[in-house]
């Protein structure tokens, strides 16, 4: 890992990109989901935390958990609003 990598705080890029994904986010069959146009190791990291599920799969968006509905709503209020 470059030393640049090792500088990056993580967990305030998950924040930032669950904030940033509720803006894709919109609810199907009572789930609320959003594209997964993110960088694949965040979006494994998110998954780790509980927050979304596994992005491995054929499509385009995820599921978030209650709890990653929740956060992604409240961290894009304080981030954004």
């Amino acid at each position: 890992m470059s030393e640049r990598a090792r500088a990056i705080d993580w967990n305030k890029v998950e924040e930032m990109t669950l904030a940033l994904m509720h803006l894709t986010s919109f609810e199907e069959h009572g789930v609320v989901r959003s594209w997964k146009g993110h960088d694949w190791e965040v979006l494994n990291r998110l998954h780790e935390r509980g927050w979304i599920s596994n992005p491995v799969s054929k499509a385009k968006s995820v599921v978030l958990t209650e709890e990653g509905a929740r956060l992604s709503n409240e961290l894009f209020e304080k981030l954004f609003l």
